[in-house]
């Protein structure tokens, strides 16, 4: 059976996703204008839609998995669920209102009923005012929404936000709870199960997860292995192997790659040489 996989064809989810799926092992377009490409070596069939479409493709049963942003997921109240966050395309949907009419008290994390809210993603935020029993009219705006305030259609605006730059420039404030924390997922559809989509699910998570680590190579003498073994537990344990030099050993073991560097000054401090960082590309675990 061929398996259907959709990617994202453009914007800032694309690059990402194209990257994770060839150091998973899987064969890509080289071409940016083919909207279609099949991979024989795996069996598995490439399609290249807008990332708002491809939970509409893959619910409506067209598409077998797909990549996509948990936002778009979310706003298109479409039936494909999530099955495996990518840990790329990071992003924050927040509240955002003019500085005065936060000062004023005429906007508040307390203060949305009956107001008006610009957002480019409607689905989402109708599901965060159901969920607080707020009673609010909605703008729809496709685009950027962060002129609306200015140009009398709403009071306050949800938008994406990852750095807060472009909602400062616009004079706004954000405010209030972070009304969804997104990133990019692997979607299919709620009943959909096969081997080709575990192999897919498995390859994929083992590059996630390979990002997330490095292997750290290290000798000790004997008598401090204990101590190197409780800075370097790994995920199962080192593995730890003689060296020709007696009463040492070398040691390896993975490291999450935010904290290899505050493990490697521990480990030269208790009198471990040879350290050395290797990049995962790639791990069952």
């Amino acid at each position: 059976m061929t398996l259907s996989v959709a990617l994202p064809n453009k914007g800032a989810l694309a690059e990402d996703a194209t990257a994770i799926f060839r150091e998973a092992g899987y064969r890509l377009r080289n071409d940016a204008r083919e909207l279609s490409f099949f991979d024989s070596q795996n069996d598995v069939e490439f399609f290249y839609l807008r990332p708002r479409d491809i939970a509409t493709y893959v619910s409506a049963s067209q598409i077998d998995i797909g990549v996509t942003g948990r936002d778009l997921l979310i706003d298109s109240a479409k039936g494909a669920i999530e099955r495996l966050a990518l840990d790329f395309g990071h992003s924050e949907f927040r509240l955002a209102a003019s500085a005065s009419a936060l000062n004023n008290g005429d906007v508040s994390e307390n203060n949305l009923q009956g107001k008006r809210i610009a957002t480019a993603y409607p689905g989402l935020v109708r599901d965060f005012l159901s969920d607080k029993g707020i009673s609010a009219e909605i703008v729809a705006l496709d685009g950027a929404v962060e002129g609306a305030i200015k140009l009398g259609v709403a009071d306050l605006i949800v938008d994406v936000v990852a750095t807060g730059n472009t909602i400062k420039q616009a004079g706004l404030k954000i405010f209030g709870p972070t009304i969804l924390a997104s990133e990019a997922i692997l979607v299919t559809r709620p009943e959909f199960q096969s081997a080709a989509l575990d192999v897919l699910i498995r390859r994929v998570s083992g590059v996630v997860i390979a990002r997330k680590y490095v292997l750290v190579d290290y000798d000790i003498e004997k008598k401090t292995l204990e101590q190197a073994c409780a800075i370097t537990p790994g995920l199962e344990s080192p593995t730890v192997s003689p060296l020709q030099k007696e009463d040492w050993v070398a040691v390896r073991a993975m490291v999450k790659r935010n904290e290899v560097h505050g493990v490697m000054d521990k480990l030269w401090e208790i009198g471990a040489r040879g350290i050395l960082v290797t990049d995962i590309h790639s791990c069952r675990l």
